[in-house]
């Protein structure tokens, strides 16, 4: 990942190959953000050019530009903020930067002047710029054909030019935004990854390697020791494939801690539908199906490396779904963890299978909150798109509590209901459940599903159910479009920051 610093000096006078400036969308014509810190030659320059080259001020446009005289950098970057009104949103600022030091992949040093005179906004360029100077380049002997100026090995070096970038609280916001563009991006590099390497054993020793030199401990769970615990779920999916599951779960435990959330990740390291098998078309993206698993991984880790006063467990349901003679097939009956027997209608609803095994678990330590966070149905996108994700949850407060986080974070999450009367198309004539209900409505229907699998307070039969959050993020967790703002094509470490951000609310207020 690219190295990370600050500086207080004025913009015009930061040596790089390139200085970033932001450009907001206007009426009449675009505004140069932070004009007034420019000397007055520069800025009337710096006008002219943007007239010459037809610069709009779009959100996603980045022109780059000879500098003018009285630029220490070799080249500037106008990047574009879209409207504005009353300036700029740490969100627009974050993806301003992120799509500006994108599309000077190939440079080496880059300095950015947005507007950041606040904490928030200083943190947003931050974490843009980190999470735009980003590849995945593991399997590549030779580099990428250049089909653009951006072509090229990803930005190495990002300072970031702020009158606040010196003191306690610019150290806070760089020690800070490292950690988040290092998780994010180890989440990217982990659903970049192909099935041929990232499989449900390779995936626990990789989730060993990342939290090795934190205090986290880590239980990975075998074959072997799923059939003596009664993880049906992840059992019977993972039974197609010569590359049995695993199940990993990952402690930190600081002490004085006020709160204990549980994090639940769907790794489905290959989905191809097992015997109801997808359409070829796409599947090469099932790849990402374990997206969920790696948030919650590189989430616990980034909790630990903040040192949060704050329980975090974690678990990773880990299976390959595949098709073969030995593989589970529609109307079979699962026996779950904890007991509860599942009809298999689709072997592709299998992520809400391993999920609800995981859900079990996570409720037998009695926290105060449970995550899931799963690359979960095809209805989701329908419902959402692409570019937003999915709340559900058994209690109101707290999918409103993490719709808030969420937008805080810059991450597009939408509110979703869970409707009672959904869940009697789930009602199976030989078991408890079945793994599908109702088509329409999909989304919420798999939602329904895992409810049934969060246990009580204390695990009493006529308890409160643990307060429970169910993220969907079928759509945001792989972009096959193209890139835009800090996000890449491929994985996009969708939902850390909105874990992580919920964490250090709960930090701050415990009380649900």
């Amino acid at each position: 990942m690219a190295t990370l610093t600050f500086t207080t000096k004025e913009p015009a006078n930061v040596t790089g190959e390139a200085l970033v400036l932001g450009l907001a969308a206007g009426a009449d014509r675009p505004q140069l953000l932070g004009a007034a810190a420019l000397p007055a030659p520069v800025r009337r320059a710096l006008t002219e050019t943007v007239a010459l080259v037809g610069a709009t001020g779009a959100a996603d446009t980045v022109h780059r530009v000879p500098a003018v005289p009285g630029v220490a950098a070799r080249s500037v970057a106008l990047t574009g903020v879209g409207e504005v009104t009353g300036g700029p949103s740490p969100e627009a600022l974050r993806r301003a930067a992120g799509a500006a030091v994108r599309e000077l992949a190939g440079l080496a040093r880059v300095a950015v002047a947005l507007p950041a005179a606040d904490a928030a906004s200083l943190a947003a360029v931050a974490e843009g710029a980190l999470l735009g100077a980003y590849a995945f380049t593991r399997y590549r002997t030779t580099p990428p054909p250049a089909r653009s100026a951006s072509s090229g090995a990803p930005v190495s070096a990002v300072v970031v030019a702020s009158p606040i970038a010196s003191g306690a609280v610019a150290r806070t916001v760089v020690r800070r935004s490292r950690i988040v563009g290092d998780a994010v991006n180890a989440v990217r590099d982990l659903v970049n990854t192909p099935p041929v390497d990232l499989y449900p054993a390779s995936f626990a020793e990789q989730a060993a390697d990342a939290v090795a030199d934190l205090p986290v401990t880590v239980t990975v769970l075998d074959e072997r020791r799923l059939a003596r615990g009664g993880y049906g779920g992840l059992l019977g999916v993972g039974r197609g494939s010569s590359r049995p599951p695993r199940l990993v779960q990952l402690d930190y435990t600081p002490d004085r801690a006020d709160v204990h959330v549980a994090l639940v990740g769907k790794g489905i390291t290959f989905d191809s539908g097992g015997l109801s098998i997808k359409p070829a078309a796409g599947m090469e993206a099932m790849k990402s199906d374990m997206a969920g698993a790696a948030a919650v991984l590189h989430t616990v880790a980034a909790v630990a490396r903040l040192g949060l006063p704050a329980r975090v467990s974690g678990w990773l349901a880990l299976a390959e779904n595949m098709p073969s003679g030995t593989a589970q097939r529609p109307s079979d009956v699962l026996t779950m963890r904890g007991g509860h027997t599942v009809e298999v209608l689709n072997t592709d609803a299998e992520g809400r299978l391993v999920l609800a095994d995981a859900l079990v678990d996570a409720s037998e330590q009695d926290p105060d909150l449970i995550v899931d966070v799963a690359t979960l149905t095809g209805a989701q996108t329908v419902a959402l798109g692409n570019r937003t994700s999915a709340i559900m949850s058994n209690h109101d407060g707290v999918r409103e509590r993490v719709h808030r986080v969420s937008a805080a974070a810059g991450e597009q999450f939408w509110p979703m209901p869970l409707p009672p009367e959904l869940r009697a198309s789930m009602d199976s004539r030989v078991a408890d459940i079945a793994n599908i209900g109702e088509r329409q409505g999909g989304m919420l229907v798999a939602g329904l599903f895992l409810k049934e699998f969060v246990g009580t307070r204390g695990g009493a039969p006529d308890a409160q159910q643990i307060p429970w959050i169910h993220l969907d993020i079928a759509g945001p967790a792989f972009n096959t479009g193209t890139a835009y703002g800090y996000t890449p094509v491929g994985g996009t470490g969708v939902a850390v920051r909105t874990l992580l951000a919920l964490v250090e609310d709960l930090c701050s207020s415990p009380t649900l």
